[in-house]
């Protein structure tokens, strides 16, 4: 099998294996609907104290709210997708398995990811979204252009996600335990991609950084390109810099571990 076909498989096969999990699926749905409504009426509360917050109006903000929704475990924002299972195949010694499979170590990872990231979109960020826009006024464009754009920043956001999410898993090499990276994975997800708040609202110094990060590439620079908020060819940018840097330091470290890389008990 070419190199193409064979990562093009691994993903199909990653959309596959979620596509299995029905029931978590469906809780997934129905979990960020509610959290989407409990977002919105709050966000509707605080636009009404602040409007304009974040240069947003508040159909804009209620964009936000849904596309976050939509976007959480597509883009695993608090962690649990690949991550996971590469942390516990370190501990456990099986990534020396990974090693000899004649494919890359880094691109077979993020074929899989990437197949996942395209059910959790499709199996379980639509319906909330969709929701959102029919019980509720939303900033929607009305343009094809604007939507394909929209769609190239998710493709991007897919990349970064996984830039971030393989450093953390590569240190696993280091600190033979994943339990407390996953948490600092959560942590930094929730609050640095803005699904608490639009990093546009955060003020002074903290916004300027919270900004630059590569976690602003997630949520932030998507739901601006929707809502016609920034030029997609700056959104583009940001992204593919940030998917570059992370996926050349993860690069970098994955050849730093396996050089030095220790089967437990053996």
């Amino acid at each position: 099998m070419g190199s193409g076909r064979l990562y093009v498989a691994v993903a199909a096969g990653g959309f596959r294996r979620y596509a299995t999990y029905r029931a978590a699926t469906a809780a997934g749905v129905f979990t960020n609907t509610v959290f989407g409504l409990i977002l919105v009426y709050t966000y509707l509360a605080l636009w009404d104290e602040k409007p304009h917050l974040g240069g947003y109006d508040q159909a804009q903000a209620v964009t936000y709210v849904w596309l976050g929704q939509c976007l959480y475990a597509t883009l695993a924002i608090q962690g649990g997708g690949f991550e996971k299972d590469l942390m516990d195949r370190i501990r456990t010694g099986e990534i020396a398995v990974d090693l000899y499979r004649p494919a890359d170590l880094q691109l077979w990872w993020l074929a899989g990811d990437l197949g996942r990231s395209v059910f959790q979109m499709l199996g379980r960020g639509v319906i909330p979204f969709t929701f959102g826009a029919l019980f509720f006024p939303m900033a929607l464009p009305a343009g094809v252009t604007t939507w394909a754009a929209f769609a190239v920043t998710l493709v991007l956001a897919m990349v970064v996600s996984f830039g971030i999410r393989y450093l953390a898993a590569l240190s696993v090499f280091w600190l033979l335990d994943g339990m407390g990276v996953s948490q600092v994975l959560m942590i930094t997800g929730i609050f640095f991609s803005g699904m608490v708040l639009p990093l546009n609202a955060f003020p002074g110094a903290l916004g300027e950084i919270v900004r630059a990060l590569p976690w602003a590439a997630q949520l932030q620079m998507p739901a601006d390109v929707l809502m016609g908020e920034t030029d997609p060819l700056r959104a583009y940018a940001f992204q593919a810099v940030w998917a570059v840097v992370l996926l050349a330091a993860g690069r970098l470290l994955q050849s730093a571990a396996t050089r030095r890389v220790v089967v437990q008990g053996g």
